[in-house]
């Protein structure tokens, strides 16, 4: 994106408690209870606020989930595995809040308002998926990979390179969600990278 669209996206002037004008469950969905009602950055803190709630699912699945047969969490049989639980989370914050989506921003009359963060959620949940599900939840570790993956996620979320900013002009709530969906991706590799060398 050059400096014009930039500055046109982030820079717009923002409507205090435009959320207001939708319904309670849309407001919750599409702010992820409250954290795009930030009246400074609610894209960055989305983006936080999906980070932190990870560590404590990771924690739990990672110790209390299934096991294999031997005792095994599943999800550690392979030290560089899919995280079974990302995976579904990441496929669930894409589809399911595309309704709220949809009705938030007709009831409010906007495209994409900074305060929709779902779609933010959505994005870094996607790039944990490619992340080992022990590593993310075991500090002190689990706490650098989350801050390594919010701080790439909000770099392709904000400059939307790679053909990221072409899936915004996807129709609706499915190009509120769409963008975020492939920068997470793009995330999940260069972390995925990272934590082959790495760990």
């Amino acid at each position: 994106m050059n400096k014009d669209e930039l500055k046109k996206k982030y820079g717009k002037k923002k409507v205090p408690h435009q959320w207001r004008e939708t319904d309670f469950i849309s407001t919750q969905v599409c702010t992820f209870f409250g954290a795009g009602m930030s009246p400074k950055a609610p894209g960055t803190m989305g983006s936080l606020a999906a980070a932190v709630v990870a560590f404590p699912i990771a924690y739990f699945c990672f110790n209390y989930g299934t096991h294999l047969a031997d005792g095994t969490p599943l999800e550690s049989a392979s030290r560089f595995f899919f995280s079974h639980i990302f995976i579904l989370l990441a496929i669930l914050s894409f589809f399911a809040p595309i309704p709220f989506v949809k009705k938030a921003m007709k009831d409010t009359m906007t495209e994409d308002p900074g305060w929709i963060v779902i779609d933010e959620v959505c994005g870094v949940w996607t790039a944990l998926a490619f992340l080992p599900l022990g590593a993310v939840a075991t500090a002190p570790t689990g706490i650098l990979l989350l801050l390594l993956t919010f701080g790439i996620f909000r770099f392709f979320d904000i400059l939307k390179p790679l053909g990221i900013h072409r899936l915004e002009k996807f129709p609706g709530a499915w190009g509120v969600m769409a963008d975020d969906l492939l920068g997470g991706v793009y995330t999940g590799i260069c972390m995925a990278v990272l934590c082959h060398f790495a760990l």
